[in-house]
């Protein structure tokens, strides 16, 4: 049974890629060479992870050397395809607008109207007929407004009311950056900090400027949900004790005058969670944006799921997006790793832990280390470790966990800094598929599919600016992210894992 599940799990994964891909070239092809390029680029990211996962479900491991070296040399190709993009768009000024990586996209328009007043532009027709619910736009604001724009910024072309606000449809005249921070300077200027302005992409793939008022900004978490906050991190660290006593082999709530013995795995764990978390407030310090309190989710089989958070204010733009998003599994994924690797190799016969060698074909990542630093001693049923090899897996499924791509997780908040709205609405929908499916042989998954069918289905507020795209750099982190969080969660198939010699 838990054969045909897992083929049957690659299987539609494969199906899903493929399907993805031929999406993505079937958008390119109108754009040309241009298109084609920028397609060629995702299918260069993806393709060391998709090689390995490829060769790994049929059976076939390739060395760490080999993997390494196909993501170099990826980069590389990758780094290579953006400056040709970057050469077209310099010939071309009038084409930089529509110069965007395969998948990105207009605003979706089914998006819940709490998401964001901006999500209901997907048919602006269409809401010019319907009669406004909201307080017009004062007509000397407005006309403060029009005078913000001019023929070498953005030319402005038609001017619809929107709610409270307005959306302005023209055409952009110059660098991206430049003339969002000029107009948003001019807007302040006039009218103080009283209105903001969005450059996003609309239905039609044109730039368009949307003026709505700043008391739609995001608000501060209240005191109730602060008190949610600080009842919910308690509980984890409760669940920290719990699941350090069911290693050790005892149940800490019926035993807690044995907290001593949990309070090192306690820690560890504490220890990931909070590096996590500051990690995401440093960054958003850094960029000058709010960023809430953490909702940690308590789990007494790993001590904690992760945690949720939102955004406070407005996002400048999708590079703040990625930074922040992107710094909370970064500084907890380097510490669980640094934690494994260092318990891996302080690992002896006789050492505190005793676990079967199953426990390594649990990950790709994880077995994959043990066989090379623990070398013969995983051929065997038990196998002994060190407690901060056990802390740091259990540290890496938690980032791993938060780095799905879907909606308001981290995952999903960095893929759609990288690749826009729409495909982060599709990955949302994927990775939920994916769990349903996975749930058949693994009830972790069910519990995280409602996860975010609940909280988390629905993606981050449009940024400021939508249409500054992030660099070649951060765009191979979010990949690289992703195929580490792939290779912790990827169980080891038996046949591999008899090939790697990991278990009797």
């Amino acid at each position: 049974m838990y054969n045909i599940s897992e083929n049957i799990t690659t299987v539609i994964v494969a199906l899903i890629t493929l399907g993805i891909l031929g999406w993505g070239y079937y958008r390119a092809r109108p754009y040309g060479r241009v298109g084609i390029l920028a397609w060629l680029q995702s299918v260069v990211l993806m393709a060391p992870w998709l090689l390995f996962f490829a060769l790994f479900a049929a059976g076939i491991y390739l060395n760490l050397v080999f993997v390494l070296f196909l993501l170099v040399a990826c980069t590389g190709l990758y780094i290579y395809l953006g400056r040709q993009l970057r050469t077209i768009a310099a010939k071309d000024p009038e084409n930089q607008p529509s110069l965007k990586t395969i998948g990105d996209s207009q605003l979706s328009s089914n998006e819940e109207e709490t998401q964001s007043t901006q999500d209901k532009i997907a048919n602006t027709e269409s809401q010019k007929e319907q009669t406004p619910e909201f307080i017009p736009i004062p007509s000397e604001d407005l006309q403060k407004i029009k005078d913000i724009f001019g023929i070498d910024t953005f030319f402005t072309t038609e001017t619809i009311p929107y709610q409270e606000g307005a959306i302005f449809k023209g055409n952009l005249r110059g660098d991206v950056e430049k003339i969002h921070t000029q107009l948003s300077v001019s807007l302040q200027e006039k009218l103080g900090d009283r209105y903001r302005l969005f450059l996003i992409e609309s239905p039609e793939e044109k730039p368009v400027v949307i003026i709505l008022p700043s008391k739609n900004d995001p608000q501060p978490a209240t005191t109730s949900q602060k008190i949610l906050a600080v009842v919910l991190a308690i509980a984890t660290i409760a669940t920290s004790f719990e699941a350090g006593g069911l290693l050790l082999g005892f149940d800490f709530f019926n035993e807690p005058t044995r907290y001593p013995e949990a309070l090192p795995i306690a820690l560890g764990l504490c220890a990931v969670l909070g590096i996590h978390e500051v990690a995401h407030q440093v960054l958003a310090k850094r960029h000058n944006v709010r960023f809430s309190w953490p909702f940690f989710l308590p789990a007494w089989q790993i001590g904690s799921f992760g945690s949720v958070n939102r955004f406070e204010s407005a996002i400048p733009n999708r590079k703040v997006l990625f930074d922040v998003a992107f710094a909370g599994p970064a500084a907890g994924g380097i510490l669980s790793l640094a934690m494994l690797l260092v318990g891996l190799l302080l690992s002896h016969e006789g050492s505190m832990f005793q676990m079967p060698s199953e426990f390594f074909r649990a990950s790709v990542l994880v077995g994959t280390l043990a066989r090379v630093i623990l070398g013969s001693a995983v051929n065997q049923n038990i196998v002994d470790v060190h407690p901060l090899a056990i802390i740091g897996w259990l540290g890496l499924v938690i980032t791993a966990l938060n780095l799905m791509p879907a909606g308001q997780l981290d995952g999903g908040r960095i893929i759609q800094a990288i690749y826009a709205r729409k495909v982060a609405g599709r990955a949302t929908f994927f990775t939920f598929v994916v769990l349903v499916i996975a749930s058949l042989v693994n009830p972790l998954a069910l519990y995280w599919a409602i996860i975010i069918l609940v909280l988390q289905r629905n993606l981050e507020r449009p940024c400021l600016n939508e249409l500054i795209e992030p660099d070649d750099l951060r765009a191979t982190l979010c990949l690289f992210a992703l195929f580490m969080a792939i290779a912790t969660l990827f169980p080891l198939t038996p046949a591999l894992a008899s090939q790697l010699g990991i278990g009797s």
